[in-house]
């Protein structure tokens, strides 16, 4: 099934001086990204989209930098990186291996060096983040799966 992400701002790229778009929308189709435009002409599109409407800024979501959480268990640490809005994480931070392993089985991607800033463009796994005036993640895609949503 299509999802369509739509929010007020989106972020094409993450840091100063990304692009960015007033009423936009990002499409997923399974877990890649569809398309990028306009709400209004991806709404009239694609009507058989599923719309979810997120107040605040869509974007890529993000690559976390430092030490995992703590939390009780492996998977709880790895949760509360989606909590945050991150997708992915530098390997140096899971060399534990009950971590690394919760990592791989939740589809976190684990990178060996700094990656590239993350982007948004058709065809990329659709790994996005929604954040709210205040900084918050309000909620986390990976690979086009709803993770995390804060109530």
């Amino acid at each position: 099934m299509r999802t369509l992400h739509a929010a007020p701002v989106v972020r094409y790229t993450l840091g100063e001086g990304g692009a960015v778009l007033h009423d936009g929308g990002v499409l997923v189709d399974g877990g890649r990204v569809a398309a990028i435009g306009p709400l209004d002409e991806l709404r009239a599109a694609h009507p058989q989209a599923r719309v979810r409407q997120w107040p605040g800024t869509l974007g890529p979501a993000l690559v976390h930098d430092g030490p995992v959480p703590d939390a009780p268990t492996p998977r709880e640490r790895i949760h509360a990186l989606l909590r945050l809005g991150a997708t992915a994480v530098l390997a140096e931070h899971v060399a534990e291996p009950g971590l690394r392993a919760a990592a791989e089985r939740n589809e976190v991607a684990v990178f060996d060096d700094r990656p590239r800033p993350p982007a948004l463009t058709e065809a990329v796994r659709a790994d996005l983040a929604v954040f709210g005036a205040d900084g918050a993640c309000l909620a986390t895609v990976l690979a086009g799966r709803l993770v995390h949503r804060r109530r």
